[in-house]
């Protein structure tokens, strides 16, 4: 999650003692008929009347743990940090967050960062009542989560999900939820932006609205005029107003549907690293539309290995749709069912050829190790950065798995590679789409490119990518 968006529902629920005075509320199916509303009315009265007895507040409760990972802070935990270090947790901790009911067998929609690691979930309806929920499959990719309310055979109040395709910018809806333990909280606002990409995950694309939304909000459903829930609450801007993001219906379906079926989600898998197609590096690779999604590394034996993708070509459709930038490519990939024959329009050597690729399955997260930053070094260049042959010592902290090319250990200020975003501890395996392998390769090759745009491959934290940079300075 990038440091200035913030998730709604971890908050730690300390002496939390709320009195909240509801009267018992009658089943409500919010169907559109009964939940429509208008603007010119001047009231969201009988919207917000049927859909918040479908609205849950989630309390979720984990094990007392040992681990000294970072949690956060509570008072007293300065003492305890300070006489006994060694302690454990004192106590479980409480997540509170928000849910949407979505069928009326109890099946409920959330965050999956409200309920990720609970050992208890209980859930509090509208009218008071509370019961006890498992976790049916929880997705972190996507943050969703899917719960099972124990009711026997009362059939609960829910909310159908609509369409968040249809929705449009400027469009009037609602969020509902229990910000900061404040149950059946009603705000109106309007869908602000679509397609809205965070840092959150691989596969952002949010919906924005300025609807009031605050921690507790999470997972509590954003829904529009016709009663219909067209986003699940996700995320804030920490320190902003009036900004927050939506998970769209359109997603939650798909994954919700499989979490019930199988308890995981099942993804198409390329195998490739991608970066997004500067002006500059879309004039490199000669595209002409200047959109795409360019190849900047290929796994080994993967399902783009085996159809013959290379890095450095550039993915401009998928299955005959525009692929616009590497997040687009990524939701289209995994959506695509894995042992699925997808057909790439790509742009390779200047000009347009397809391949065709029997995908994957997502195999499980790995994580990168970050490059430790080296300094001495020489080999000074003229694109304003020194060098130093990559040794076995440098490749075994960088974690690469090919000890060639060279290590960036300066970068000048106010110099092309500067410039370009090159940074210290940076591997530049390729100059002008030629392999650096020594000192001597990238020296030679530096020389053969004075006066021109330069097209380097460089290895980051685990990834590949390509960067553009302007002519070099003599």
């Amino acid at each position: 999650m990038m440091k200035r968006f913030a998730r709604l529902g971890s908050a730690i629920a300390i002496g939390l003692s709320l009195a909240l005075v509801i009267p018992p509320l009658s089943h409500v199916d919010a169907q559109p008929s009964k939940a429509a509303a208008s603007a010119s009315t001047g009231s969201f009265a009988k919207l917000a009347e049927a859909v918040k007895p479908a609205v849950i507040n989630v309390s979720a409760r984990t094990k007392a743990s040992p681990s000294r990972g970072p949690r956060e802070e509570r008072p007293g935990d300065e003492f305890f940090k300070r006489f006994f270090p060694d302690a454990p947790e004192r106590s479980p901790r409480r997540g509170l967050g928000s849910g949407v009911i979505v069928d009326p067998s109890g099946i409920a929609l959330t965050n999956a960062h409200v309920v990720e690691d609970a050992a208890t979930i209980e859930v509090v309806t509208v009218d008071g009542a509370k019961h006890t929920a498992k976790v049916l499959g929880l997705d972190k990719k996507t943050d969703l989560a899917v719960l099972q309310l124990d009711g026997g055979t009362k059939k609960f109040p829910f909310v159908s999900l609509g369409d968040s395709d249809e929705a449009q910018v400027g469009d009037w809806v609602i969020a509902v939820g229990s910000p900061f333990g404040l149950q059946a909280t009603v705000t109106s606002g309007i869908i602000s932006a679509k397609a809205r990409q965070i840092g959150a995950g691989p596969y952002d694309d949010f919906i924005q609205t300025d609807a009031a939304i605050n921690p507790g909000n999470s997972g509590g459903p954003l829904v529009n005029m016709r009663g219909e829930v067209i986003g699940i609450n996700t995320a804030i801007v920490s320190g902003g107003s009036g900004i927050g993001f939506a998970i769209p219906s359109n997603l939650a379906k798909r994954v919700a549907s499989e979490l019930r079926t199988s308890g995981k989600v099942t993804r198409g898998y390329l195998g490739v690293s991608l970066q997004p197609l500067s002006p500059d590096l879309a004039a490199s690779f000669g595209v002409k539309e200047g959109k795409g999604a360019l190849v900047a590394d290929v796994s080994a034996d993967g399902p783009a290995a085996r159809a013959g993708l290379e890095s450095g070509d550039v993915i401009v459709e998928f299955n005959g749709k525009k692929v616009e930038d590497p997040s687009a490519l990524a939701r289209a990939v995994a959506v695509a069912k894995p042992g699925e024959t997808s057909k790439l329009t790509v742009w390779r050597d200047r000009q347009q050829t397809t391949v065709e690729v029997k995908l994957g399955e997502m195999p499980a997260e790995r994580t990168a190790a970050a490059p430790s930053e080296r300094g001495g070094g020489r080999g000074a260049s003229p694109f304003g950065l020194t060098v130093q042959p990559v040794t076995p010592e440098i490749a075994r902290q960088l974690e690469l798995k090919n000890p060639a090319g060279v290590v960036v250990t300066r970068v000048e200020p106010s110099s092309p590679a500067e410039a370009a975003g090159l940074q210290r501890g940076d591997v530049i395996v390729e100059v002008d789409k030629k392999p650096v392998k020594s000192m001597e390769d990238f020296e030679k090759l530096a020389a053969q490119v004075a006066g021109k745009q330069v097209l380097m491959r460089v290895q980051r934290e685990g990834s590949a990518l390509y960067i553009a940079m302007a002519p070099p300075t003599r």
